[in-house]
């Protein structure tokens, strides 16, 4: 039997990136902060040192050019990872990722490997503001050609971190500082495909389906044990993988449950919400009387007083409260 141990969402993703640069000399790292927990928290600490810095690479606040530098080795054979402590300035780097990285492949042919890796941190709330809050999943999820992972568990923080870096596609992974304190026992590192990975089933239910991703899975998970105690029992779906959306479990799941409520950390306009309800209902069509529903942040710039960011953010009980409303509508 393999042996299991407890580690946190943080941990698991340093211990991701050890087993990478021990195992893949080609591999390596550039971002800014890489050495200071203030920007990556202890994802990455002290690996510099056992790595060194030519492979742990701490960058001016550059962001453009960093992944433009990461995106030049990977075309040369590297396998490159470039980080943004916060995905918000990502934005700088958009022409390197939806303009150059994600259509190379298809322009040639699919005769081009591009394994690169972008880290997109989600750093929000603590007062911080509007510009340091974003989640933008959804925006990168939109750009065929860019795979899009967020994980919402340890050992998914670590998993879908090495295979995409493992990946001869380019890969935005993004994780979020809300999940750096959750923690469950994982089995031994062992790579998986990232072309293979699919939304999981986490909770078993009969009278609603809850979809999340990243923290929200979490906050799903929270409001089924909530649920629970009102005899309503839910199924709770971890969606994982944000481009491509694979929707063949939440269809299964909805089939059954004829209500589906997704919980995003992003907007509602155009958002991924909207997007899954959209693909489900297209697939299942209007014979039967599903009901479908979103849970959001409010449509503004995220809110610096902390009073408000308790408004501004979903939590468990607004989960709670749609789900128990649809099923006195069902009465």
């Amino acid at each position: 039997m393999t042996e299991k141990k407890k580690i946190t969402y943080c941990q698991a993703i340093f211990e991701a990136y050890d087993y990478l640069l021990d195992n893949y000399p080609n591999f390596f790292v550039i971002g800014q902060g890489l050495w200071s927990p203030w920007y990556v928290g202890n994802t990455m600490n002290g690996l510099e040192k056992k790595y060194g810095k030519n492979r742990v690479i701490d960058s001016p606040v550059a962001e453009n050019a960093t992944t433009g530098a990461a995106l030049g080795a990977a075309l040369t054979g590297k396998r490159s990872m470039v980080v943004h402590p916060r995905m918000d300035f990502m934005i700088l780097a958009a022409d390197a990722m939806v303009n150059q990285a994600s259509k190379w492949q298809s322009m040639m042919g699919g005769n081009k490997e591009i394994p690169l890796t972008v880290r997109g941190i989600i750093n929000r709330g603590g007062e911080q503001g509007a510009q340091h809050s974003q989640a933008l999943h959804a925006w990168y999820g939109h750009i065929p050609g860019l795979r899009v992972v967020m994980p919402y568990s340890p050992s998914d923080a670590r998993d879908l971190l090495i295979s995409s870096v493992l990946s001869n596609d380019p890969v935005l992974y993004i994780d979020d500082r809300w999940c750096y304190d959750f923690s469950e026992e994982v089995s031994e590192i062992s790579e998986l495909k990232l072309h293979k990975q699919k939304p999981v089933l986490l909770k078993r239910g009969i009278d609603a389906t809850l979809v999340g991703v990243g923290y929200t899975t979490h906050l799903c998970m929270q409001a089924a044990e909530l649920l629970k105690k009102l005899n309503i029992i839910v199924d709770v779906i971890d969606l994982r993988v944000v481009n491509p959306l694979l929707t063949t479990l939440i269809i299964k799941s909805v089939s059954k449950t004829k209500k589906l409520i997704v919980v995003d950390g992003g907007w509602k306009n155009y958002g991924l919400g909207a997007e899954l309800i959209a693909s489900v209902a297209e697939t299942m069509g209007s014979e039967e009387n599903y009901q479908f529903r979103r849970i959001t942040i409010k449509d503004s710039p995220a809110p610096t007083s902390s009073v408000l960011e308790n408004y501004y953010y979903p939590n468990e009980s607004d989960i709670v409260k749609i789900t128990t409303q649809l099923m006195d509508k069902n009465c």
